[in-house]
Protein backbone atom coordinates (compact mmCIF):
# COMPACT_ATOMS: atom_id res chain seq x y z
CA UNK A 1 0.00 0.00 0.00
CA UNK A 2 2.72 2.52 0.31
CA UNK A 3 2.74 2.59 -3.89
CA UNK A 4 0.03 5.68 -2.85
CA UNK A 5 3.03 7.48 -1.27
CA UNK A 6 3.65 10.07 -4.44
CA UNK A 7 0.04 10.74 -5.17
CA UNK A 8 -1.43 14.13 -4.18
CA UNK A 9 -3.68 14.77 -1.21
CA UNK A 10 -6.88 14.92 -3.41
CA UNK A 11 -5.49 11.42 -5.22
CA UNK A 12 -4.97 10.11 -1.67
CA UNK A 13 -8.29 10.48 -0.73
CA UNK A 14 -9.80 9.06 -3.45
CA UNK A 15 -8.06 5.89 -3.07
CA UNK A 16 -9.20 5.71 0.19
CA UNK A 17 -12.57 5.98 -0.57
CA UNK A 18 -12.48 3.56 -2.79
CA UNK A 19 -10.76 1.10 -0.88
CA UNK A 20 -13.60 1.22 1.73
CA UNK A 21 -15.93 1.18 -0.73
CA UNK A 22 -14.46 -2.06 -1.77
CA UNK A 23 -14.16 -3.05 1.76
CA UNK A 24 -17.78 -2.46 2.73
CA UNK A 25 -18.76 -3.92 -0.81
CA UNK A 26 -16.87 -7.33 0.30
CA UNK A 27 -18.03 -7.34 3.70
CA UNK A 28 -21.93 -6.70 2.61
CA UNK A 29 -21.64 -9.86 0.32
CA UNK A 30 -19.92 -12.06 2.80
CA UNK A 31 -22.51 -11.26 5.29
CA UNK A 32 -25.33 -12.22 2.49
CA UNK A 33 -23.67 -15.07 1.58
CA UNK A 34 -23.18 -16.11 5.14
CA UNK A 35 -27.20 -16.04 5.44
CA UNK A 36 -28.53 -16.32 1.87
CA UNK A 37 -26.00 -18.84 -0.04
CA UNK A 38 -25.05 -22.85 0.43
CA UNK A 39 -21.37 -21.23 0.65
CA UNK A 40 -18.73 -22.98 3.11
CA UNK A 41 -16.42 -25.39 3.17
CA UNK A 42 -15.07 -28.36 4.76
CA UNK A 43 -11.94 -28.14 7.38
CA UNK A 44 -9.32 -29.70 4.70
CA UNK A 45 -5.57 -29.20 4.25
CA UNK A 46 -3.69 -29.62 1.50
CA UNK A 47 -0.57 -32.41 1.70
CA UNK A 48 0.86 -29.92 3.61
CA UNK A 49 -1.29 -29.78 6.18
CA UNK A 50 -2.13 -26.26 6.10
CA UNK A 51 -5.71 -25.14 6.63
CA UNK A 52 -7.50 -23.76 3.69
CA UNK A 53 -10.82 -23.58 4.20
CA UNK A 54 -13.86 -23.42 7.32
CA UNK A 55 -16.56 -26.16 8.04
CA UNK A 56 -19.17 -26.76 4.53
CA UNK A 57 -21.76 -27.58 6.71
CA UNK A 58 -22.07 -24.17 8.02
CA UNK A 59 -22.67 -20.77 5.95
CA UNK A 60 -20.04 -18.73 7.85
CA UNK A 61 -16.79 -16.79 5.49
CA UNK A 62 -13.95 -15.85 7.29
CA UNK A 63 -12.43 -12.50 6.30
CA UNK A 64 -8.37 -12.56 7.07
CA UNK A 65 -6.23 -9.18 6.64
CA UNK A 66 -2.75 -9.27 6.56
CA UNK A 67 -0.98 -6.56 7.71
CA UNK A 68 2.82 -5.25 6.57
CA UNK A 69 2.54 -2.04 5.71
CA UNK A 70 -0.55 0.66 4.69
CA UNK A 71 -1.56 1.33 8.07
CA UNK A 72 -2.82 4.92 6.85
CA UNK A 73 -5.68 2.82 5.88
CA UNK A 74 -6.29 0.78 8.99
CA UNK A 75 -8.69 3.33 10.28
CA UNK A 76 -11.20 3.23 7.80
CA UNK A 77 -11.07 0.04 7.30
CA UNK A 78 -11.87 -0.67 11.15
CA UNK A 79 -14.93 1.70 11.00
CA UNK A 80 -16.37 0.04 7.84
CA UNK A 81 -16.30 -3.75 9.63
CA UNK A 82 -17.61 -1.77 13.29
CA UNK A 83 -20.43 0.04 11.39
CA UNK A 84 -21.25 -3.39 9.64
CA UNK A 85 -20.86 -5.85 12.93
CA UNK A 86 -17.85 -7.69 11.88
CA UNK A 87 -14.83 -8.58 13.51
CA UNK A 88 -11.64 -10.91 11.74
CA UNK A 89 -8.40 -12.07 12.26
CA UNK A 90 -5.50 -9.34 11.81
CA UNK A 91 -2.23 -11.35 10.81
CA UNK A 92 0.11 -8.74 11.47
CA UNK A 93 4.09 -8.74 10.97
CA UNK A 94 6.25 -8.34 14.07
CA UNK A 95 8.30 -5.61 12.33
CA UNK A 96 5.19 -3.86 11.26
CA UNK A 97 3.63 -4.06 14.75
CA UNK A 98 6.74 -3.00 16.59
CA UNK A 99 6.76 0.60 14.86
CA UNK A 100 2.83 0.46 15.22
CA UNK A 101 1.68 -0.69 18.17
CA UNK A 102 -1.18 2.21 19.10
CA UNK A 103 -2.63 0.70 15.62
CA UNK A 104 -2.39 -3.09 16.93
CA UNK A 105 -3.74 -2.49 20.19
CA UNK A 106 -6.81 -0.38 18.52
CA UNK A 107 -7.13 -3.39 16.45
CA UNK A 108 -7.15 -5.67 19.27
CA UNK A 109 -9.92 -3.27 20.77
CA UNK A 110 -12.02 -3.15 18.43
CA UNK A 111 -12.76 -6.80 18.81
CA UNK A 112 -10.33 -8.62 16.21
CA UNK A 113 -8.60 -11.44 16.89
CA UNK A 114 -4.84 -11.05 16.51
CA UNK A 115 -2.76 -13.57 14.39
CA UNK A 116 1.37 -13.94 13.15
CA UNK A 117 1.98 -13.20 10.05
CA UNK A 118 5.84 -13.49 10.40
CA UNK A 119 8.73 -10.90 11.26
CA UNK A 120 9.98 -9.59 8.22
CA UNK A 121 7.78 -11.01 5.55
CA UNK A 122 10.14 -14.42 4.95
CA UNK A 123 9.36 -16.89 2.89
CA UNK A 124 9.36 -19.54 5.11
CA UNK A 125 9.45 -22.37 2.57
CA UNK A 126 12.82 -20.82 1.31
CA UNK A 127 14.34 -20.16 5.03
CA UNK A 128 15.97 -22.06 7.41
CA UNK A 129 13.99 -24.21 9.74
CA UNK A 130 15.76 -22.01 12.25
CA UNK A 131 14.93 -18.80 10.76
CA UNK A 132 11.57 -19.58 10.28
CA UNK A 133 10.83 -20.69 14.06
CA UNK A 134 12.45 -17.34 14.99
CA UNK A 135 10.41 -15.49 12.65
CA UNK A 136 7.36 -16.87 13.98
CA UNK A 137 8.08 -16.82 17.79
CA UNK A 138 9.14 -13.39 17.61
CA UNK A 139 6.11 -11.69 15.87
CA UNK A 140 4.03 -14.05 18.74
CA UNK A 141 6.33 -12.49 21.63
CA UNK A 142 5.97 -9.08 20.16
CA UNK A 143 2.25 -9.47 19.85
CA UNK A 144 1.99 -10.43 23.27
CA UNK A 145 4.18 -7.72 24.59
CA UNK A 146 1.96 -4.60 23.22
CA UNK A 147 -1.52 -6.48 23.26
CA UNK A 148 -1.34 -9.32 26.41
CA UNK A 149 -2.59 -11.99 24.43
CA UNK A 150 -0.95 -15.21 22.40
CA UNK A 151 -1.04 -15.85 19.34
CA UNK A 152 -2.16 -19.30 17.82
CA UNK A 153 -2.43 -18.67 14.40
CA UNK A 154 0.15 -18.60 11.54
CA UNK A 155 -0.22 -17.16 8.16
CA UNK A 156 2.98 -17.70 5.64
CA UNK A 157 4.11 -14.66 4.12
CA UNK A 158 3.51 -14.76 0.54
CA UNK A 159 1.31 -18.50 1.11
CA UNK A 160 4.70 -19.99 1.29
CA UNK A 161 4.38 -23.27 2.94
CA UNK A 162 5.17 -26.55 2.90
CA UNK A 163 4.74 -29.43 5.22
CA UNK A 164 8.37 -28.53 6.84
CA UNK A 165 6.77 -24.68 8.16
CA UNK A 166 3.25 -26.77 9.20
CA UNK A 167 5.50 -28.89 11.79
CA UNK A 168 7.78 -25.59 12.83
CA UNK A 169 4.69 -23.21 13.56
CA UNK A 170 2.64 -26.40 15.13
CA UNK A 171 5.66 -26.54 17.38
CA UNK A 172 5.17 -23.34 18.66
CA UNK A 173 2.25 -23.84 19.49
CA UNK A 174 0.18 -22.50 15.92
CA UNK A 175 -1.92 -23.48 13.29
CA UNK A 176 -1.31 -22.89 9.83
CA UNK A 177 -3.90 -20.60 7.76
CA UNK A 178 -3.74 -20.14 4.16
CA UNK A 179 -6.73 -18.69 2.04
CA UNK A 180 -9.20 -19.93 -0.41
CA UNK A 181 -9.50 -16.77 -2.33
CA UNK A 182 -6.77 -14.07 -3.03
CA UNK A 183 -7.84 -10.73 -3.71
CA UNK A 184 -4.37 -9.48 -5.05
CA UNK A 185 -5.10 -6.14 -3.54
CA UNK A 186 -1.16 -4.72 -3.02
CA UNK A 187 -0.35 -5.37 -6.34
CA UNK A 188 -3.79 -4.56 -8.15
CA UNK A 189 -5.21 -1.28 -7.84
CA UNK A 190 -8.50 -2.00 -10.08
CA UNK A 191 -11.64 -2.25 -7.65
CA UNK A 192 -13.81 -4.53 -10.11
CA UNK A 193 -11.03 -7.02 -10.11
CA UNK A 194 -10.27 -7.01 -6.67
CA UNK A 195 -13.84 -7.22 -5.49
CA UNK A 196 -14.56 -10.02 -8.24
CA UNK A 197 -11.74 -12.20 -7.02
CA UNK A 198 -13.19 -11.86 -3.45
CA UNK A 199 -16.72 -12.72 -4.32
CA UNK A 200 -17.15 -14.87 -7.09
CA UNK A 201 -16.33 -18.58 -7.42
Amino acid sequence: MKIFGFLTKNENRFVNITCNIILASIVIVVFALSFFAPVGVEVVGANNGALYCGNKNKNNISLMINVYWGEEYLDDMLNTLSKNNVTTTFFVGGSWAVKNSEMLLKIAENGHEIANHGYNHKDHDKISGDLSCEEIKKTSDVIKSITGKSTNLFAPPSGSVNSRVVSEAESLGHKTIMWSKDTIDWRDKDSKLVFNRATQD
